[in-house]
């Protein structure tokens, strides 16, 4: 039986500086699917998520992530990411802080209208100049590594692997966010992908209340305060609505 729970609307706390962190499950409803459990990328494949290792060579990188760029030509935000970008805008002009970190690297949450986004591991619509050149707004599905336009070196996607380190303007930008928020809510992810794990403990020491909204819970003993169990196209647009 599902158990009863409450909209931020509803609530007596007024919660002023709001974290939300966002995974996969978010963008499962525009047609996007999820990297574990039944039907994930990484379990219907593994060799796929092996491809996308720290030091995996070029080549298996745009071959493994080709595929998923050009599904992102063909998907549009949901009603998940439509209400983030409502409440934000919402929140903000109340006088609110919000920040948004999202795991995903398909800027759906960009194309529904949020602002204040870290994208914690990259973006997928992006590549980056092996050199010095940085990145470059990339949408195009590359056979082979594609050469920068500036000095005309390899390029890769903009996309944080496996067993790489977070960018440092990202890690600081989240850090910051979490360390003044009094409400975190973390959505349509499993809860497992670290260091994006442990910020449910930063949001504690911030004194925050936190909120785990996903189609299963963790299991088991965990710190989330509030389990809310459900589709995020959903549970968010009721959880974040006016």
């Amino acid at each position: 039986m599902e158990r009863e729970w409450t909209p931020l609307s509803a609530r007596p706390e007024g919660y002023r500086s709001v974290v939300v962190l966002t995974g996969a499950g978010v963008s499962a409803a525009s047609g996007l699917p999820t990297y574990r459990g039944p039907g994930g990328l990484w379990t219907a494949d593994p060799e796929l998520a092996r491809s996308l290792v720290a030091g995996a060579s070029l080549e298996r990188m745009w071959s493994a992530l080709g595929p998923l760029r050009a599904a992102l030509a063909e998907v549009r935000p949901n009603a998940a990411h439509r209400a983030l970008a409502d409440f934000e805008a919402r929140h903000v002009a109340a006088g609110g802080r919000f920040c948004l970190i999202t795991q995903n690297v398909d800027g759906l949450h960009q194309a529904a209208g949020s602002k204040n986004v870290v994208e914690y591991h990259g973006s997928l619509l992006r590549s980056r100049c092996l050199g010095a050149c940085g990145v470059i707004d990339d949408r195009a599905v590359h056979a082979k590594p594609p050469a920068c336009p500036g000095c005309g070196g390899p390029m890769r996607p903009d996309v944080v692997l496996f067993e790489e380190t977070i960018g440092v303007r990202q890690e600081r930008a989240a850090k910051r966010a979490l360390d003044e928020c009094d409400l975190f809510v973390a959505i349509g992810t499993s809860g497992m992908v670290w260091p994006a794990a442990s910020f449910v403990r930063g949001a504690e020491y911030a004194g925050a209340y936190t909120i785990y909204a996903n189609l299963t819970g963790l299991g088991g003993e965990h710190p989330y305060a509030e389990t809310i169990l459900g589709p995020a196209e959903e549970v968010v647009p009721r959880l974040f609505g006016a």
